[in-house]
C-alpha cells in the first residue's frame, strides 16, 4: 500500500489486473495471495439491465499486514494427472 496525497481522503484504489490466488483454495473466503480485487465485490450485476461491473462500489476496510508474506502461486502450472 501507498499513501498518496493525490488521492483523497479515505479511498482506496485497486488496480486491477491480478490471478485469483487463493491462500486455501478449499476456502471460499480465502485470503487471495495475489491480490485479485474480485474477491471484494460479489458476483451480481448492476442490475437486471446492464449486468455491469460493481467494482467501483466496494466499501473496504484495510489495515496493515505485518506478517510474512505467503508465496503467490498464480503463474505456477497445474498438477496434470493422466485418466
Amino acid at each position: 500500500m501507498i499513501v498518496d496525497s493525490d488521492l483523497r481522503s479515505d479511498v482506496v484504489q485497486l488496480s486491477t489486473g491480478a490471478w485469483y490466488d487463493p491462500l486455501d483454495p478449499a476456502d471460499p473466503d480465502s485470503l487471495c495471495v495475489h491480490g485479485n480485487p474480485n474477491v471484494l465485490t460479489p458476483d451480481i450485476g448492476t442490475s437486471s439491465l446492464s449486468h455491469g461491473c460493481t467494482g467501483q462500489h466496494v466499501l473496504v476496510q484495510i489495515e496493515k499486514f505485518d506478517g510474512a508474506l505467503p508465496p503467490v502461486k498464480a503463474f505456477d502450472p497445474p498438477v496434470l494427472r493422466s485418466r
